[in-house]
């Protein structure tokens, strides 16, 4: 029970969820501890979810497994969840089948919380109603605003306008150690620092085996290398701010083709109920035009063209 506890309040901390200690307790007291061996499946994708699950100890892996088509093919890991993380909470709220499948990656201890457990203490609790609404409500807001905004961005034109003068330097330094001009450049100083103290100058100021030349040379390697790990930092920076802008980018253009493609489904079965009214209707004129019509008066007869003019 205090593990429980120790573990519900360890969520709220980590997440925009506010949960009161009464709550907290009550929630607790309802969980049920479940173990499950390492390669133990807790649920598989499209099976019915009833519950959400707490990490207690050790730790399952979240995944998509491949098509029925494919059993050859590799699983797509999308979350590893350790103790303290949470998952399946969908489940709660919904009916729906469970959208990926779960997996223990070695001995784990789950707290199971069922729907019809929540429900009740829902019913019973108006703050922890409102804790949930407003934890919702905040992911819909954030949604909204990655939705919202534009995704396509020039990252890496955006990081080098707010560059200082000394990132910039730096980058020079980095650009020019990388090129040939640097290495001729080297070894036309060093041909003619050994030339001048050699032959040119009446007196050396730097005799064999230029001592003050290796000095130069130590110093300016010292300030080489910091300069091309900063460098390379924010090049770090910018190829992960580039695979921030191709994960939006990638993501609103997944919401939009499931857009599409519910605008599409929709648009195929209105196509689809108006030509059957369609062909109802023509079907129904053809039979009108065929059935014999009853005279007043006299037997049945089938019209002719001369009897309508």
């Amino acid at each position: 029970m205090c593990a429980q506890a120790h573990i519900l309040c360890a969520m709220s901390d980590s997440s925009s969820l506010r949960v009161a200690d009464a709550d907290r307790e009550a929630l607790a007291s309802r969980l049920q501890e479940k173990k499950y061996a390492p390669g133990e499946k807790v649920f598989s994708k499209d099976e019915k979810g009833t519950s959400m699950y707490v990490v207690l100890s050790g730790a399952v892996q979240i995944f998509l497994p491949p098509p029925p088509k494919e059993k050859d093919a590799p699983r797509v890991i999308l979350k590893d969840s350790r103790t303290g993380e949470y998952f399946g909470e969908l489940a709660l709220f919904d009916d729906k089948p469970r959208s990926a499948s779960v997996e223990a990656t070695m001995d784990t201890v789950l707290l199971e919380l069922t729907r019809e457990d929540f429900a009740e203490h829902l019913g019973r609790s108006k703050t922890a109603a409102l804790s949930i609404l407003s934890e919702m409500a905040e992911r819909l807001r954030v949604t909204n605003s990655l939705l919202s905004q534009r995704a396509a961005t020039n990252a890496v034109k955006e990081i080098e306008e707010n560059l200082t003068w000394g990132q910039r330097f730096a980058d020079k330094i980095a650009e020019l150690n990388g090129s040939w001009a640097f290495i001729l450049f080297l070894l036309f100083l060093s041909f003619g620092w050994s030339l001048t103290n050699s032959v040119l100058a009446k007196t050396t100021f730097d005799p064999y085996p230029y001592q003050f030349y290796n000095l130069f040379l130590a110093v300016l390697v010292a300030l080489q290398g910091p300069l091309i790990v900063m460098s390379q930092n924010r090049q770090t920076m910018k190829d992960r701010a580039t695979a921030e802008t191709d994960f939006r980018v990638n993501l609103k253009n997944e919401v939009g083709i499931e857009s599409l493609q519910r605008d599409l489904a929709a648009f195929r079965a209105e196509t689809t109920t108006r030509l059957e009214v369609l062909e109802r209707m023509a079907r129904a004129e053809r039979v009108r035009a065929e059935v014999p019509v009853k005279m007043p008066g006299g037997p049945l007869t089938v019209k002719s063209p001369s009897d309508t003019t």
